[in-house]
C-alpha cells in the first residue's frame, strides 16, 4: 500500500509539466524518482556496530529536483537545482561497499528535506572550428558551439555531473541503483554527505578530444554535511582526458581519469599503531589536516549494434587513506552492457546488465579485523574476500515522461567479508521526468 501510495504521489505532481519549457534564452526541467527497495534475511553468524543487518528490512528514497537556467549573455549561462529529498536507508546506510540505492546519499530521513543542489555558472570561450549543436536538457541550455572551444564551470554541483559520464552505468535515476556502478567504486570524488560539492572545473574541447581539469571542495570530516570553505588547503583535485572514436557507425570513448584528495583524514597505519594491544583501532584519534589520497583509471564504453553498448571500468587508489567522500573501496573494477528494447517492440524500454568487484588494502583489512569501525563498515570480525556486485534492470516506458524499472542485485562478500552473506535486493524505481 506504502508503495502505492508514492507512486500516486509521483503522478500527482504531473501538474508541473506545464512548468517545464524550454526558450531561446531559459529552460525549466523536473524530475522526481522514487526507489522502494526489499532486503531478505541472509547468512549472518556475526555482526559488529556497521553491519548490514540480516534479518529481513525495507527501505525507501524519493527526490525531487527543478533545473532552472537561464542564459546571462551570448556565452555565459546560469544554474539553479533546488532539491528535496527523503527516505530511509537499509541498516543505517552501514556494511557495504557498494550500497543498492545511488539516492540514498542524498536523504536525511523519513522528513522531506529542502536544499539546494546546483548553483553555478558556466562560460564558453569560442575557438573556431565546426558549429556543434548541443540540445536543450536539465541544467544545459539549447545551443550551438564551435567544436575547439574551453567551458568553465564554477559553483556547486556534483562532480559526476561532468566526470565520468558513462553513457549506460552513471545515473541511479535512470540506469544501475548501485554506488559500484554509478562511476568507479575506488573513485573518492569530493562530496558532502548528499553528493554536491563547490569548486571549478575547466574544460578544452577540440574535436574528438576533451579534457578537464577541477579542483573541489572536500568535506570537512568524512562522509559529512560540511564541507571545507579552505580549498587552497584542503581540496579535491580531478584531471580527466576523454577520446570520442568511431568504429564504423559505432561510436564510442575512451576516459583516464586520475584525482588527488588532501584533507583531514586518518591512515589506516597510523590507527593501528596507535591501538594499545588488544584493543579496536579507532581512526577518529590520527585524523591529521596534511592526508592526500590518490588514484588513477580508465573507462570504455563502446557500441556493438545501434541498440547495444557495453562498458568497463577500472580504478586503483593509494589505499593508504581512509574513505573521505565515496564507498569503501581501494581497487575497484566493473563492466556491463545495455540493451534498447527495439528488438521486441519497445523501442524506448531498457535492459541492463552488469558486475562489479571492489577490493580494501591489506591495513585497511587489518583494522577492520581487529574489531575497527570505518565510515561504513565494522562487522567486529573479517575474513576477507573481494566484495562482488551483479545487477539487473529492466525500465519500461510508461508515456507521459514515466518510466518504472525493476531491479534484482545480488551482493557476495558484504563488507567484504566471506561469513556474511550472499545478499539479494529487489527493487522498484518509479522515474519521472520533462
Amino acid at each position: 500500500m506504502r508503495f502505492l501510495f508514492r507512486c500516486l504521489l509521483a503522478t500527482l505532481l504531473s501538474p508541473l509539466a506545464a512548468f517545464a519549457q524550454d526558450a531561446a534564452s531559459w529552460n525549466a526541467h523536473v524530475q522526481s524518482t522514487f526507489i522502494r527497495q526489499f532486503q531478505p534475511a541472509f547468512h549472518s553468524p556475526y555482526a559488529g556496530p556497521h553491519s548490514l543487518r540480516a534479518q529481513a528490512g525495507a527501505s525507501y528514497s524519493l527526490t525531487a529536483t527543478a533545473a532552472l537556467g537561464a542564459r546571462l549573455g551570448d556565452d555565459t549561462e546560469a544554474y539553479l537545482d533546488p532539491e528535496v529529498a527523503q527516505g530511509v536507508p537499509l541498516s543505517g546506510l552501514g556494511g557495504l561497499a557498494g550500497f543498492p540505492n545511488g539516492e540514498l546519499a542524498k536523504t536525511s530521513g523519513a522528513d522531506p528535506t529542502l536544499y539546494l543542489a546546483r548553483l553555478f555558472l558556466r562560460h564558453t570561450f569560442e575557438l573556431g572550428g565546426d558549429a556543434v549543436p548541443v540540445p536543450s536538457d536539465a541544467n544545459q541550455l539549447k545551443a550551438t558551439y564551435s567544436a575547439r572551444r574551453i567551458v568553465v564551470t564554477a559553483g556547486r554541483l556534483s562532480l559526476l555531473d561532468v566526470f565520468d559520464a558513462n553513457s549506460y552505468a552513471h545515473d541511479p535515476r535512470t540506469q544501475f541503483l548501485n554506488w559500484a556502478l554509478m562511476t568507479h567504486g575506488a573513485f573518492d570524488y569530493p562530496a558532502d554527505a548528499r553528493g554536491y560539492t563547490d569548486g571549478l572545473v575547466a574544460e578544452a574541447f577540440d574535436g574528438p578530444w576533451t579534457l578537464r581539469v577541477a579542483r573541489f571542495a572536500e568535506p570537512k570530516s568524512p562522509n559529512g554535511l560540511a564541507l571545507d570553505s579552505d580549498v587552497g588547503r584542503h581540496h579535491g583535485d580531478q584531471v580527466e582526458l576523454v577520446h570520442a572514436h568511431a568504429l564504423g557507425a559505432l561510436a564510442g570513448t575512451v576516459r583516464v581519469l586520475a584525482f588527488r584528495a588532501r584533507a583531514r583524514m586518518a591512515t589506516y597505519d597510523d590507527a593501528l599503531a596507535a591501538a594499545p594491544a588488544g584493543a579496536a583501532p579507532s581512526l577518529d584519534g590520527v585524523r591529521r589536516a596534511d592526508h592526500a589520497k590518490s588514484g588513477i583509471g580508465i573507462d570504455v564504453e563502446q557500441q556493438l549494434a545501434p541498440d547495444l553498448g557495453v562498458f568497463a571500468r577500472a580504478l586503483r587508489a593509494d589505499g593508504r587513506t581512509e574513505t573521505e567522500a565515496f564507498m569503501e573501496s581501494d581497487a575497484s573494477v566493473s563492466a556491463g552492457l545495455s540493451l534498447r528494447g527495439a528488438r521486441w517492440s519497445r523501442d524506448k524500454d531498457v535492459v541492463g546488465l552488469a558486475m562489479a568487484t571492489d577490493a580494501i588494502c591489506a591495513a585497511h583489512r587489518e583494522v577492520l579485523a581487529r574489531g575497527g569501525v570505518t565510515a561504513f563498515l565494522g562487522d567486529g570480525a573479517l575474513r576477507y574476500g573481494r566484495e562482488r556486485v551483479a545487477e539487473v534492470y529492466y525500465a519500461a516506458e510508461l508515456g507521459a515522461g514515466f518510466v518504472l524499472t525493476a531491479d534484482v542485485q545480488r551482493v557476495a562478500n558484504p563488507g567484504y567479508n566471506k561469513d556474511r552473506g550472499p545478499v539479494a535486493f529487489y527493487a522498484l524505481r518509479l522515474h519521472w521526468e520533462v
